[in-house]
């Protein structure tokens, strides 16, 4: 059965001496992640909620403490366990659905350290609480445990949530509440089915009975002369069980939860960051690539000497790519770029040797026709020009985004990937339009 973590404790570690390392480790790449001085400052404010949740979550571990999310269906007794686990009637239940309907949140003070917050979400299926269902998503995974809570077997909305708390990593205990309404046999058949039901989400030790508001039971009082009466009479809340899996959890492996829960933030986070910037490089790439397209479509479309034209495209193409490096973080000099150019259009040769035959071809007539066919052939091999220095920019792009690789692949795969990405019509059309508008033609 797959463990929470990788690292196990060495004979000479203590549990508690791996959750103080883990929490070190946590807290630092919390703290490197706020003071990343590469992430752009746009990236930063369209990620500004999930910086503040960092600050939160680096406060939380230093004050050492540890969140426990309580998740499940409406009316399953979310906020009865949680009273029960209190040991106070601190949160409304109610039989109405949806009585909870923002997060609320007590301090379990029982545990050795009162260092433990017991979070009491909204139901997940309550009908018109999409926004409530996915603010109970976002406060569990953002928990350091998480109590999955049922009422009998799991249903197709509980067993689809479960795997969805599963792919978040967080540790997860299924409880099973409101056990008082079965017979002891009904109880482990229960227990038995959503073991197997649950066997690839949740160990089987983390799977719990409970009765957190227990039905009161009808008894029959005879006096002494007899005579009967019906009465109702409380019974006792069963959560021992409960209480000590998680005391368990918490004196053995607590610390390392916290740091787990925060790693795994710190990790999502990088990701968002990651594709945040990408994204705004490739929009910033996109804008530095159309602006090169057109000044060399521009530059060989008025030039009449067809050696020069080449020349021009190349200087273009080599100017192109080292703005683009710089797009990216990587600066590259004249040398790098003209370099990873010559490799790209060795590429582009062979898989494109009919549109440079064209691209000469238009040159000669420039060479050998004046007036108006030096014009059109010259906006024609303009737009040509346009088209390669557009797939250059993107290979370039490529290459920039892998960390200046070609990967595995190599550089003729990738190539031919743009190309066949590429709509060429569309591209050209688009050539044209933007060197008549700069020439003033339209």
């Amino acid at each position: 059965m797959p463990g929470w973590w990788s690292n196990d404790p060495t004979p000479a570690e203590s549990a508690d001496t791996q959750g103080d390392r883990h929490l070190a480790l946590a807290r630092e790449s919390l703290r490197e992640l706020l003071r990343d001085e590469r992430v752009p400052l746009e990236v930063r404010e369209s990620l500004a909620d999930d910086y503040r949740e960092v600050e939160v979550m680096l406060d939380k571990l230093e004050q050492g403490h540890v969140h426990i999310a309580v998740f499940g269906r409406v009316s399953v007794g979310k906020s009865a366990l949680v009273n029960a686990l209190l040991g106070e009637r601190r949160f409304t239940t109610s039989p109405l659905h949806g009585e909870t309907r923002t997060i609320q949140h007590g301090h379990w003070t029982e545990f050795r350290d009162g260092n433990v917050f017991l979070i009491d979400t909204p139901g997940i299926n309550e009908v018109d609480g999409e926004g409530r269902e996915r603010l109970a998503r976002d406060v569990a995974s953002r928990s350091d445990l998480v109590l999955f809570v049922v009422d009998g077997d799991l249903t197709r909305v509980e067993v689809d949530a479960l795997r969805a708390l599963a792919d978040t990593r967080r540790p997860l205990l299924l409880v099973l509440n409101k056990v008082d309404r079965y017979s002891s046999t009904e109880q482990a058949q229960l227990l038995d089915a959503l073991r197997t039901h649950a066997a690839d989400l949740v160990q089987r030790e983390n799977i719990v009975p409970v009765a957190a508001q227990p039905a009161p039971q009808w008894v029959v009082r005879v006096d002494a002369e007899g005579n009967e009466r019906e009465e109702q009479r409380a019974r006792t809340v069963q959560v021992d069980e409960l209480k000590t899996r998680l005391w368990e959890l918490l004196e053995q492996e607590g610390k390392t939860l916290a740091a787990l829960n925060a790693s795994l933030f710190a990790g999502m986070l990088s990701d968002q960051v990651a594709a945040r910037v990408l994204t705004a490089r490739r929009t910033l790439g996109e804008r530095v690539i159309r602006t090169w397209c057109i000044a060399k479509g521009v530059a060989v479309a008025l030039n009449p000497v067809p050696v020069a034209d080449l020349a021009a495209a190349a200087i273009v193409d080599v100017s192109m790519v080292v703005h683009l490096s710089r797009a990216y973080g990587l600066p590259m000099s004249r040398g790098d770029a003209g370099n990873l150019v010559r490799t790209i259009g060795a590429q582009m040769l062979l898989l494109m040797g009919t549109v440079w035959a064209v691209h000469v071809v238009a040159s000669a007539l420039k060479l050998g026709t004046g007036g108006l066919s030096a014009v059109v052939t010259g906006g024609a091999q303009g737009a040509v020009a346009y088209y390669g220095t557009y797939v250059v920019g993107r290979a370039a792009e490529r290459y920039l985004a892998n960390g200046k690789s070609w990967g595995d692949a190599g550089p003729k795969l990738a190539v031919r990937e743009i190309l066949d990405s590429l709509d060429r019509e569309s591209i050209l059309a688009q050539a044209k339009a933007d060197i008549r508008a700069r020439l003033g033609g339209g």
